[in-house]
């Protein structure tokens, strides 16, 4: 159902929360220069990685393993940080299977890209299956966040992969109490976990006539189970990006 847009609430303030774009090509830019809008970036959450002597009491011994599922940089640096910590030798003869070719290009701060070694998906681990199903004899290790896609393990499990899920990082609410004086007419938030930094930054936040727009089905949910109400929601078939779907959006409010 199409929602309606008041003409009085005109959005001249947006908020993501995300790192600012390195670059000024970036849609958000653009989106501020055709609006005359005010747009800034603040993470709501972080990552930190689990310490060693934390990690060893889950009694997972890397050098058991023969291949590493990478599913993002973030994975990529803490995989190789604990390894260093803990003194793992050998990692140029792992096999490394990532989920995207970026993120295995990024491998080469490690390991000596080898073809026979490193390989990956187009996005999604289900680019990434049919890959890994032809190493079925490996012995994989998952290194992860405390909160990640439930999807992946699924996925590897449905089609008989042997692999263990480590958590080598955590995934934390920023301090935003440098906002709490601040206010935009719209907050973009792209996971349930800026949701959950939102509300314990903020715990009296009022929404009124605070624009929410929600990348994602269970971003969206975790809104409405705030108690939140979600103004601009993306992907739709109209709008598959966020940029697009707010200035979907701003065509109506800030006619």
């Amino acid at each position: 159902m199409e929602k309606t847009v008041s003409k009085d609430l005109k959005v001249k303030s947006i908020l993501v929360s995300q790192p600012k774009p390195e670059s000024d090509k970036s849609p958000y830019h653009d989106l501020a220069k055709k609006y005359g809008l005010k747009i800034d970036f603040r993470p709501f959450i972080h990552v930190e990685g689990v310490p060693s002597n934390d990690f060893r009491k889950e009694r997972i011994n890397i050098s058991d393993f023969s291949a590493v599922i990478l599913t993002s940089r973030y994975a990529a640096d803490h995989f190789f940080r604990m390894c260093n910590e803990l003194r793992i030798p050998n990692l140029d003869q792992l096999k490394y299977f990532c989920i995207s070719e970026s993120t295995a290009f990024y491998l080469q701060k490690y390991v000596v890209f080898r073809k026979r070694k490193i390989f990956y998906g187009k996005s999604s681990i289900n680019d990434l299956i049919d890959v890994i199903k032809k190493h079925k004899k490996e012995k994989f290790l998952l290194p992860c966040s405390d909160i990640h896609k439930q999807e992946i393990a699924d996925t590897l499990t449905e089609h008989n992969i042997e692999f263990t899920k480590a958590i080598m990082y955590r995934t934390v609410c920023s301090d935003l109490s440098d906002l709490a004086d601040v206010n935009y007419d719209m907050l973009v938030f792209f996971s349930p976990s800026g949701i959950t930094s939102l509300l314990k930054n903020f715990p009296k936040f009022k929404q009124n006539k605070t624009r929410i727009a929600a990348f994602g089905a269970t971003t969206t949910k975790a809104v409405e189970e705030a108690s939140l109400r979600v103004d601009v929601m993306a992907p739709i078939p109209e709008a598959p990006s966020m940029t697009m779907a707010i200035e979907q959006y701003l065509k109506k409010a800030n006619k």
